[in-house]
């Protein structure tokens, strides 16, 4: 049977999970995830994980932090005031946004944290600093 390497375009079911078992993302009731190994679409754990997977083959992998999101940085939590949110605008921790720099390119970042005057955004993935699990299946490598 023909073995997934990279340059291959697969289709994947998963069900990625934290390893305290919390799931975080899965295909279930969706379409496979479709990709080309080795492009850099998905991280690289995730690449890792399928290589040499046959069509029909299910298996767990796990993604340390290094091959996942990488670790936390601190440099991407911003204080920001909160007198310069819009004035109908209730900060929420939890609550995503939009930010824009300097440069005017967009990037999500996440409320941390509320302060008495400000209020601390956080622009790492969601994911980053985690170890990560995932329940793969191999459903098609597409010729």
């Amino acid at each position: 049977m023909r073995q997934v390497q990279a340059g291959d375009k697969v289709k994947v079911h998963y069900h990625g999970k934290l390893t305290d078992n919390t799931t975080f993302d899965s295909s279930e009731g969706r379409e496979p995830l479709e990709f080309t190994v080795g492009s850099g679409q998905v991280i690289k754990g995730f690449d890792d994980g399928v290589t040499g997977m046959t069509v029909g083959e299910k298996k767990t992998i796990s993604i340390p932090v290094g091959e996942a999101y990488g670790p936390k940085q601190d440099e991407l939590l911003i204080e920001f005031p909160k007198d310069q949110f819009p004035p109908d605008m209730q900060p929420q921790v939890g609550m995503a946004l939009n930010m824009r720099n300097d440069e005017g390119q967009v990037f999500p970042v996440t409320i941390a944290e509320i302060k008495e005057a400000s209020v601390v955004l956080d622009g790492n993935h969601p994911l980053a600093g985690k170890d990560l699990v995932f329940d793969l299946e191999l459903v098609e490598i597409a010729d």
